[in-house]
């Protein structure tokens, strides 16, 4: 590693490689292994956005030894049907999830549906013989992930929850810098994420807006960050204090209606979004509301609206890091900032993933060191999504035989303990203290986390 005095060097002269290990990860190819394996026969339930750009052409095209799909899901016809043809796969489509699951009999299920349902696919889906790989958040309150974790208990099977952001190089280094000891013993960290007016818009558009649906973005959207936090400190969570409003949407506005394409205000609304522009979200969407009635394209000032769109947390974990933390909904634009405070310095990470001052083919990270030291830190872009972590996050859910020694796989324990804070957070803004990761389940916090490799 590389460390230059910045008083003497100019700025641009400070890289250093990603480390051997990231690079490792990123450079393993799909092995003679896959010969080996039986395929895997996968069934999703939800056939909505997210399974179809994340779990269903790409998976087929990549581990065409390893997976075969036997069915496809969802309670609305005219959707299922759409993501069978755009996919193109032959397996059978279904409304009906038991009889899915009686009839296809798949080793593995996808779970891919509205937040607040997945403790019902889940639960049932293990009962009925099959392992889980769940998008997150694992569910939506406390009682629910109490459910799921006994269910998985009682069952026997296994819950895989997809925590992409972890796989991704960049964060992957933060990771490797923390445990090498770069900035002595980690104390507190802050952290600050911001939802530009379209990202961010857009959750406020959709069935998201509703907290009985969602969990609220504490739950829906801050599980990605809060399993962040919770592996690079590698310890649990154990205490969350939280506050939270709706200053800009919802109500926050002299007009509203329905939903964008009837519109009146359509000419001089800055939030006006032609579904009819996007082909997949018209086929998807647009196209299928007659079944069920879901307007993709809500409008972001409805008056049901109770979620909130700015929140801030301090979270103390048990081996006494301590978190400020923050989201904000309606930034100008995307990313994120934030700082690891060490005994022996400090760690700064600042990431536009929208409009960004400069465009790179990196991210960079800046290590300084107690009197005066400081080195830049780049790491390369990759091509995959969600900063290079989706490849790599799908090669360790289907089986690709790749090692483990960054702790990224996670356990149904990492998705509880995420939620958990949101949860948390959740709570203690509706009663204005500060709430007990311990007294909401029956999972007790440790000072060290447990990896699902051990």
């Amino acid at each position: 590693m590389i460390i230059m005095n910045t008083h003497t060097i100019p700025r641009r002269d400070f890289i250093s490689t990603v480390s051997t290990a990231a690079a490792s990860i990123l450079m393993l190819p799909l092995t003679s292994l896959k010969a080996e394996q039986k395929k895997k026969r996968v069934a999703i339930v939800g056939t909505g956005i997210r399974a179809l750009d994340m779990w269903s052409k790409d998976v087929l095209k990549t581990y065409p030894d390893l997976v075969e799909f036997v069915g496809l899901c969802d309670i609305n016809p005219g959707r299922v049907a759409y993501f069978k043809s755009a996919t193109g796969f032959t397996c059978p489509k279904y409304t009906d999830f038991e009889k899915m699951m009686q009839e296809v009999k798949p080793d593995t299920l996808i779970v891919t549906t509205v937040d607040a349902t997945h403790h019902e696919f889940i639960i049932r889906g293990m009962e009925l013989g099959a392992d889980i790989i769940t998008e997150k958040p694992l569910t939506t309150d406390e009682q629910k992930c109490e459910a799921i974790l006994e269910a998985e208990k009682k069952t026997g099977k296994k819950i895989t929850v997809t925590f992409n952001y972890r796989y991704s190089p960049h964060r992957a280094k933060i990771y490797e810098l923390l445990r090498s000891g770069t900035i002595g013993e980690l104390t507190s960290v802050d952290f600050h994420w911001y939802l530009d007016t379209s990202h961010g818009a857009d959750y406020f558009r959709r069935w998201h807006r509703l907290r009985e649906k969602s969990g609220t973005l504490w739950v829906h959207k801050a599980t990605h960050h809060f399993d962040l936090l919770n592996w690079w400190i590698e310890s649990d969570p154990a205490q969350v204090y939280a506050t939270g409003s709706l200053d800009f949407y919802g109500k926050n506005n002299s007009f509203r209606h329905t939903n964008c394409r009837p519109c009146p205000h359509k000419n001089s609304c800055p939030f006006y979004f032609d579904i009819s522009t996007n082909r997949l979200l018209t086929e998807l969407y647009a196209n299928q509301e007659k079944h069920d009635g879901y307007l993709r394209d809500g409008c972001v000032w409805k008056e049901d609206i109770n979620i909130y769109d700015k929140m801030a947390a301090t979270i103390k974990y048990e081996n006494g890091v301590q978190v400020s933390y923050s989201l904000t909904a309606y930034s100008p634009y995307e990313g994120y900032r934030i700082a690891f405070n060490g005994t022996k310095g400090r760690m700064d990470v600042w990431i536009e993933e929208s409009n960004p001052i400069e465009e790179k083919n990196y991210d960079e990270i800046a290590v300084s060191h107690n009197f005066g030291t400081r080195e830049f830190i780049r790491v390369p872009h990759s091509q995959s999504g969600h900063g290079g972590g989706d490849r790599l996050l799908k090669d360790s859910v289907f089986g690709v035989a790749i090692s483990d020694p960054l702790h990224q796989a996670a356990s149904v324990r990492d998705g509880a303990l995420s939620i958990l804070v949101g949860i948390a957070a959740r709570k203690s803004c509706e009663t204005g203290q500060p709430i007990k990761i311990a007294d909401l389940t029956s999972i007790k916090p440790g000072k060290k986390r447990q990896f699902v490799n051990g």
